[in-house]
C-alpha cells in the first residue's frame, strides 16, 4: 500500500521548505510566483522577476516562514486526510492542484489591476490556495461536523467555520487589511472548489 497524496504533499512541501532555509533566492526567483505584468507600464514592475507558466503550480509548493508552511500543512493534513479518504488519492489531488492553478490565476489578475493602480511587483508563495479548497470542500462534503477553534476555543460546525473564513477573506482583500496576504489568491481557491465541486455534481459524479 502506497503512501497517500496527503502524505506526499506533506512531504515535498517540508523538503522544499529545508531547500528555502539553504538558499531561499534562486528558489523564489524561479518558482515563486510573479505578476505576468501584461498591461502595467515597465516602472512599476521594477524589481520583479519574469513570470513563468510552471509558476501557477510550482509556487504552491514554497513557504515564506516556518509558521506559514505549519499552518498550510497542519490544515491540509486535518481536512485533506478525510476528503482523500472519501474520493481517493487520484481525485483528491486533482482537485487540489486545480484550486493551486485557480488561485494563481486569481492572484494573476489582482496583480495585474494592482499594477496598474500604481503597486509594486512582488512574489505570491504558499499552499494556501489548495488549502483552502480543501477546505471548503470538506465544509460541503461534511457540513454538519464539528470543529473546535483555537481562539476563541469553541466548537463549530464546518459549514459555518468555512463560511466565516471566506467572508474574513473577503473583507480582508477588499480593505487591504493583513497587508502582505494573497486573500484573492485564497478565495480563488475556494472558488475555483466550488466550481470543480460544482461541475462534476452537474455530471453526476460522486466528489
Amino acid at each position: 500500500m502506497g503512501m497517500s497524496m496527503v502524505t506526499v504533499l506533506l512531504l515535498i512541501n517540508g523538503l522544499v521548505f529545508l531547500a528555502e532555509l539553504q538558499d531561499a533566492g534562486p528558489l523564489v526567483q524561479w518558482f515563486a510566483l510573479w505578476p505576468y505584468g501584461l498591461l502595467a507600464p515597465a516602472e512599476a514592475q521594477s524589481g520583479a522577476y519574469p513570470f513563468w507558466p510552471w509558476q501557477l503550480v510550482t509556487y504552491g509548493f514554497l513557504h515564506g516562514s516556518l509558521l506559514h508552511v505549519l499552518l498550510n500543512m497542519y490544515a491540509l493534513w486535518l481536512f485533506g486526510t478525510r476528503l482523500e479518504s472519501l474520493w481517493g488519492g487520484r481525485r483528491f489531488i486533482v482537485y487540489y492542484l486545480t484550486c493551486v492553478l485557480g488561485a494563481a490565476l486569481t492572484q494573476l489578475v489582482v496583480s495585474e489591476i494592482a499594477l496598474l493602480q500604481g503597486g509594486a511587483a512582488y512574489p505570491v508563495l504558499g499552499a494556501s490556495g489548495g488549502v483552502f479548497g480543501v477546505l471548503l470542500a470538506f465544509g460541503l462534503r461534511f457540513p454538519e461536523t464539528r470543529l473546535l477553534l483555537l481562539f476563541p476555543p469553541i466548537p463549530i460546525k464546518a459549514k459555518w467555520f468555512v463560511l466565516g473564513y471566506g467572508a474574513i477573506e473577503l473583507f480582508a482583500g477588499v480593505t487591504g487589511t493583513a497587508e502582505g496576504v494573497a486573500h484573492f489568491a485564497h478565495l480563488g481557491g475556494m472558488l475555483t472548489g466550488w466550481l470543480l465541486l460544482r461541475y462534476q455534481g452537474g455530471r453526476r459524479r460522486r466528489w
